[in-house]
């Protein structure tokens, strides 16, 4: 497997993943599962190399996830997070507002991935956004 060439700092500019993909979440137990499907195979490219485990893990922190699993689907261009952990018990369980975890989904697509300046100019954009806009 070839990596991506290291682009200088002001060849890049950081967009919300949201830009790149789009998500979905399930949940079962206390696992929340959370699929990613990207919008091409340059966008995929990009997911790969950055979206790891420990990164997601990361993101998820205030979660505090036992464990984070990463399973890459390259003929969808999609992967999938299974994040252990963090739904507070589960739906019988928790007290929380979104048992299922499916806002999950939502902030995940929140977290900022630094793009080359010409896949970011070719990304569909939110107009007003502040991070799209950085």
């Amino acid at each position: 497997m070839t990596t991506a060439p290291s682009l200088a700092r002001s060849d890049t500019v950081r967009v919300p993943l949201y830009r790149l993909a789009h998500s979905r979440s399930g949940d079962k137990g206390n696992i929340s599962n959370l699929s990613l499907i990207a919008w091409d195979a340059e966008c995929y490219a990009v997911l790969v190399q950055h979206l790891t485990d420990a990164r997601v893990a990361e993101w998820f922190g205030y979660r505090h996830p036992t464990r984070v699993t990463r399973y890459e689907i390259p003929t969808l261009q999609a992967m999938n997070f299974v994040l252990e952990g963090v739904l507070d018990g589960g739906v019988n369980d928790a007290l929380n507002l979104d048992t299922h975890g499916k806002s999950l989904s939502f902030h995940l697509l929140d977290l900022p991935v630094e793009v080359s300046t010409a896949l970011a100019a070719r990304l569909p954009d939110v107009p007003g956004d502040a991070l799209s806009s950085a």
